[in-house]
């Protein structure tokens, strides 16, 4: 809250000038009542961002105990459900490519949350205890400043800390943070957080470049390449939104347009490739699936339907007078979107 940053063209905005609040919010699933709300600091932010990012694009995450916001610079602030804070930690300033902002959000797992730390100073994976905030572990990278989601997957008995970037693909054993695999690939700004399956890691990147592989899950060491990536395409990929990997096929948009790609997961058979869908502006926010459907919310408003299928069939064009950048979120039969002025939840 506060407003948003400078314009600052297509780089970073100048630094705010006014305090900004930075606040978690408990909202009543059913009726959208405000049930708590808490303020992790009120701070004038030492960087700015870019016109289309802002000072809370991380996303909060929850094990059903713990309610974790990552405001990056601005800190970490863990709390019970009942809205008790149980502890928070200050990381220090991200300083970040051309001030573009921060965005990458935390992950949690057991009783490990995972924090990621790209910046164009220092850069590392962390991971803490979630009860107490303990420093577990952390992992130095050979990168610069990156906006994606570590993902974590469980593969021949260890649980793996992914993570999409510039320079590489890594993956990091949970347990002590120790390097088990990297590949090299990606295109800049590699921003797309990766998804999975039970045999096969999908990473995709789209600035200045398209790039889009899928890399075999219980192999170690430098993979780039090498016969451990099963396939690769070079078109079509997105920059922002993350693909859906959804009964074996993989969807992904191409830069932040309204266009659409759909691939078998396993072999990289096309479907159908860079198809441009009505209606909507272009994407920020991920593509979502369920009940063999999938959902892609547009920047100007208009979210469309698509059946999950081999081809492409549009089973719905649907649309809010308010945009959209943050992914949809599902939950039982309601969808929740985050528009620029509301939170909306559809349900039957």
């Amino acid at each position: 809250r506060g407003g948003r940053g400078g314009r600052g063209g297509f780089g970073g905005g100048q630094p705010a000038s006014v305090k900004h609040s930075f606040q978690t919010l408990c909202l009543d699933k059913e009726t959208g009542d405000t049930l708590w709300v808490r303020e992790g600091m009120a701070v004038i932010p030492h960087e700015g961002h870019h016109p289309t990012n802002s000072y809370s694009s991380g996303s909060a995450v929850t094990d059903g105990q713990h309610v974790v916001s990552f405001f990056g610079s601005r800190g970490l602030f863990v709390y019970d459900m009942e809205g008790n804070l149980a502890w928070k930690k200050d990381l220090g300033d991200m300083s970040t490519r051309n001030g573009f902002g921060e965005g990458a959000s935390p992950v949690l797992h057991g009783q490990t949350l995972v924090v990621p730390w790209d910046t164009e100073q220092e850069s590392y994976l962390v991971a803490f205890d979630k009860r107490d905030g303990s420093e577990l572990w952390r992992q130095n990278r050979d990168e610069r400043t990156g906006w994606s989601t570590p993902y974590i997957v469980q593969h021949d008995g260890t649980i793996e800390v992914i993570v999409n970037a510039s320079n590489k693909v890594r993956s990091y054993n949970l347990a002590d943070g120790s390097l088990l695999w990297e590949c090299a690939g990606q295109t800049v700004n590699a921003i797309p957080s990766v998804v999975a399956d039970d045999r096969h890691l999908y990473a995709v990147s789209g600035y200045r470049g398209n790039a889009a592989m899928a890399i075999q899950l219980g192999k170690r060491g430098d993979l780039s390449g090498s016969d451990a990536i099963t396939w690769t395409l070079s078109r079509g990929t997105p920059y922002v939104p993350s693909p859906l990997l959804m009964n074996g096929r993989l969807w992904f948009t191409q830069g932040n347009d309204a266009v659409i790609t759909c691939v078998e997961a396993q072999t990289g058979k096309v479907h159908y490739t860079q198809e441009r869908l009505d209606g909507p502006s272009g994407f920020y926010a991920s593509p979502v699936g369920v009940d063999g459907k999938v959902y892609l919310a547009g920047r100007n408003g208009t979210t469309v339907v698509l059946e999950d299928s081999d081809t492409l069939k549009v089973l719905a064009v649907n649309r809010l007078d308010d945009p959209i950048d943050a992914s949809p979120a599902l939950s039982g039969n309601a969808i929740y979107i985050r528009g620029h002025q509301h939170l909306y939840c559809i349900a039957e």
